[in-house]
């Protein structure tokens, strides 16, 4: 069985398409958790961490949604090779639910490798004029 690939992407960081909508890396299937799945960088506390960190995975996991939409991920039994899941930023909501469903993969003994393509870079700030606050 072929390993499935699992991204996780911050669609601010993403290049954009020629009708400018941004343009997410190849997948079979692609998650779009900004509007499912609350900002967890509303939690103060895990600010400067990101997905990778197991107190940011707990902030994503009991985030109302996350567990079922983790569940029907982790059911593709015969599905998609590559997902991608995306949030604003990369930081906290993809990378997390990225690290959890690899977690749950690997426990029903498929194999897994992760591409995080944007955890690594800074929180992203929504402008002054359109929001306060912070994407993740």
């Amino acid at each position: 069985m072929r390993p499935i690939r699992l991204i996780s992407f911050g669609y601010l960081h993403l290049p954009t398409g020629p009708d400018g909508s941004p343009v997410p890396p190849a997948a079979d299937r692609i998650e779009d958790v900004r509007d499912r799945l609350r900002d967890p960088a509303a939690a103060r506390d895990i600010l400067d961490l990101d997905g990778l960190h197991p107190r940011v995975q707990d902030v994503v996991l009991n985030t109302p949604g996350a567990r079922e939409l983790l569940a029907n991920l982790a059911d593709l039994t015969a599905g998609p090779n590559r997902i991608a899941i995306g949030c604003a930023g990369g930081k906290h909501r993809a990378a997390g639910l990225t690290e959890l469903l690899a977690r749950e993969l690997r426990a029903c003994g498929r194999q897994v490798d992760i591409d995080h393509l944007h955890v690594h870079l800074p929180r992203v700030l929504k402008t002054a004029d359109t929001s306060t606050g912070a994407n993740a």
